[in-house]
């Protein structure tokens, strides 16, 4: 159920509601608009009186929303949710470039690619300190070395970071030193991790896990607003299916049916999902005309010698032809960088 205040109704109004709400053993959740105030109830409602409700001179209207989440719903907020990371908007005309290598190796290495990386314009550096791995014996990342190093580059060139979390108990230290935290594909349904996360305020970066329905996605970033923070971008990334031929199979569909479903922002991860270098570039023409609100691409300074990933990464170089050769599809669609 969602609650509609009146536009310009005073704050007090909106909390004299949601303390009723709580004594009626109910989780309100405000989420405070440019003109007014919504507030979504979390919890057993059957019981509630939408009269009693709607009886309040505040109140414009009471609507039980039928989808299983209801803060990312677009039934809860019709606008778009924007999310600012380093300046760029995620969720406007603004479309999101984040690049970088897969996993953070070196300080060299780091300080190669976001200079480069730089030069062509990209504010959010991406790079892996902890890594889950398939394997044991694969590289698992220089963990808090990798944090420090990517933090180090990343302020030096101007830059946000995104980083991936892995377990639980490295969380205070990666939200403290990245700007961004991404929740992989393997964690999307870690619930004690997703709800460490809606007790702060960092972005989050939340990627589609191996098998799930567009629901249990949508769920899993109801966890982290139901805690508390609404700043959470959606990625797409691939789904598991019975192709060999690509790495995962990037559901295209998902971006304009997420975008009828909720309101948060949806990235596209086309490294990830295709595990080629050479079909990135067309993945990422055919995302941005789908209309994706950015995309999360791995850029190496020397793919052949990666220590994770090595097929998928882009030289600096063949990334920036890249960018170039976007440009006719976001100018199609209405879009800028």
């Amino acid at each position: 159920m969602i609650i509609v205040m009146k536009a310009g109704a005073a704050q007090s109004e909106a909390i004299k509601i949601m303390e009723e709400l709580k004594e009626k053993g109910l989780q309100p959740v405000p989420l405070y608009g440019v003109e007014r105030t919504v507030i979504a109830v979390i919890g057993d409602e059957r019981d509630l009186n939408v009269g009693h409700l709607e009886s309040f001179p505040s109140v414009e209207k009471v609507m039980r929303v039928l989808q299983p989440f209801k803060l990312v719903s677009r039934e809860t907020q019709k606008e778009p949710t924007v999310i600012n990371v380093n300046g760029i908007k995620i969720g406007s005309k603004q479309l999101a470039a984040i690049a970088g290598p897969c996993s953070v190796e070196s300080e060299e290495q780091m300080e190669n690619v976001a200079a480069a990386l730089s030069k062509m314009g990209i504010k959010i550096l991406r790079g892996g300190a902890f890594k889950p791995r398939t394997g044991p014996y694969a590289f698992q990342g220089l963990g808090s070395e990798g944090l420090d190093i990517m933090r180090r580059v990343a302020d030096k060139y101007g830059m946000a970071t995104v980083t991936e979390v892995v377990d639980i108990r490295d969380l205070d230290e990666i939200a403290r030193k990245s700007d961004m935290i991404q929740v992989g594909a393997r964690n999307m349904q870690n619930f004690e991790l997703l709800k460490e996360l809606g007790a702060i305020q960092k972005p989050v970066l939340l990627k589609r896990g191996l098998s799930a329905t567009v629901e249990e996605f949508l769920l899993a970033a109801e966890y982290i607003l139901s805690g508390g923070n609404p700043n959470v971008i959606l990625c797409e990334r691939g789904i598991r299916t019975f192709e060999k031929d690509t790495r995962n199979t990037l559901a295209l569909a998902t971006i304009p049916l997420v975008k009828e479903m909720t309101h948060l922002p949806i990235i596209v991860d086309p490294s990830h999902a295709t595990g080629k270098r050479s079909l990135i570039e067309p993945m990422t023409k055919a995302a941005i005309a789908c209309g994706a609100d950015g995309f999360i691409i791995e850029v190496h300074p020397n793919p052949e010698q990666a220590l994770s990933d090595a097929s998928q990464q882009l030289l600096p170089e063949d990334f920036e032809q890249m960018m170039k050769n976007l440009m006719p599809i976001v100018k199609a669609v209405n879009r800028n960088f």
